[in-house]
């Protein structure tokens, strides 16, 4: 009884398997938009002001020495948070280069400045998608120094999420750094 097989036969018992090019799988996945990660951030909150950076160059080299080596970013939005007339914090929407394509992630610096947990809005790569663990996460709740934001030593790198890790840490590195020299009252 001859048997129907997922591969192509070719003379007498000559096998030739097929084998599909690598393919890159895209994956574009948003999990929060702004508004419920301010609300995430600062659930306290009841009004997000727009701010404005306005930087000067010596500011922009101060912030460059403190965070250091960064990915590409693409855009950066910051908001006061306000719970009535009482500032909160900040909220910070950045995108940074994952592999191939941008992360977008928001984090929070409260009036002591320290960082909240860290809250990944949209994920667009193919591999790497852990860095959306809350326990990875967690990693950067109450981190108030930039020095204390490196991969492998202060965040935990995730096998497989490498680039995303470093970048997304770099990220939050870069803004901090901004909070400190441009935004700290």
């Amino acid at each position: 009884m001859h048997r129907s097989l997922p591969f192509a036969l070719i003379g007498a018992g000559s096998v030739v398997a097929l084998a599909a090019a690598p393919a890159r799988l895209a994956v574009a996945e948003d999990f929060l938009s702004t508004a419920d990660a301010q609300r995430q951030l600062f659930p306290e909150a009841d009004r997000f002001v727009d701010v404005a950076i306005a930087w000067t160059p010596a500011q922009r080299q101060a912030v460059i020495e403190r965070a250091g080596p960064q990915p590409a970013h693409r855009s950066l939005r910051v908001w006061r948070a306000f719970k009535g007339e009482q500032p909160l914090g900040h909220v910070f929407v950045d995108e940074v280069i994952g592999r191939q394509d941008f992360i977008t992630y928001a984090l929070a610096i409260d009036a002591n400045g320290r960082l909240s947990e860290l809250e990944v809005l949209s994920y667009r790569e193919s591999h790497g998608g852990e860095i959306r663990n809350a326990a990875w996460r967690r990693q950067f709740s109450g981190r108030a120094d930039e020095g204390s934001l490196r991969v492998g030593t202060d965040i935990k790198n995730i096998a497989g999420a490498t680039l995303s890790c470093e970048h997304v840490t770099q990220g939050a590195r870069w803004v901090l750094a901004l909070w400190q020299v441009v935004l700290r009252s």
